[in-house]
């Protein structure tokens, strides 16, 4: 858990490679929905647009989909699920009747200044999907995708007027899990703004102390 653009994701990402657990995005999920024009998509657009949460029972019922599935069956990394109370009671409801239970929570912490430098320099081909930063990652031809040649644009997520209000609605909804999680002893603060690879380090041996399976 943590505030858009700390780099859950990546960590999520890494540890999918390294492990070989499935990445569960929501943002990611709800993403392809809007772009599928499914009827959970177009439920969700509105929220989305506004940088405002989606509401919980179309999150849940995603999330209830993609865990059912059989490759979680071995484990899953939730990247943002759950955001609010009712998320999580959700959650722990739906594994306790599989026999299951999280091994660890982690918050990304992240100054505010620092977020809006990764997010408002993101840039994203409309073509292929990649992504770049103008700070971190640029493209070598500005404003050119290095595969495609397509101009780049800037996601509505990622403006700064968007970015702003969606760190209220984040430390407005997920405040209150912090304490939900740390009182059952499975969870983790880590700073977000140290290098990719002393946060990975950090997490995988706070995990390894809790499941005891994570290499």
């Amino acid at each position: 858990m943590g505030p858009p653009g700390a780099g859950k994701g990546t960590q999520a990402q890494i540890f999918h490679e390294r492990q070989g657990l499935p990445h569960i995005s929501t943002g990611d999920i709800l993403r392809q929905a809007v772009r599928d024009d499914t009827e959970v998509g177009r439920r969700a657009f509105a929220y989305m647009r506004e940088g405002d949460l989606v509401p919980d029972e179309i999150v849940d019922e995603i999330v209830r989909t993609r865990l059912a599935e059989p490759d979680t069956a071995g484990g899953f990394i939730l990247d943002g699920y759950p955001r609010t109370l009712s998320q999580a009671d959700a959650l722990d409801a739906w594994l306790a009747r599989a026999g299951r239970s999280l091994d660890a929570v982690v918050s990304f912490e992240i100054r505010e200044e620092a977020l809006l430098r990764r997010l408002t320099g993101r840039r994203v081909c409309p073509v292929c999907g990649s992504i770049y930063h103008l700070d971190v990652k640029p493209p070598r031809v500005p404003g050119r995708c290095d595969l495609d040649g397509a101009e780049l644009i800037q996601r509505r997520d990622d403006a700064q007027s968007t970015v702003l209000h969606r760190l209220e609605v984040f430390r407005r909804w997920t405040a209150p899990l912090v304490d939900h999680y740390r009182r059952r002893g499975i969870f983790l603060t880590v700073n977000a703004e140290r290098p990719v690879v002393d946060v990975y380090d950090e997490i995988r041996e706070f995990v390894q102390s809790r499941a005891g399976r994570v290499r």
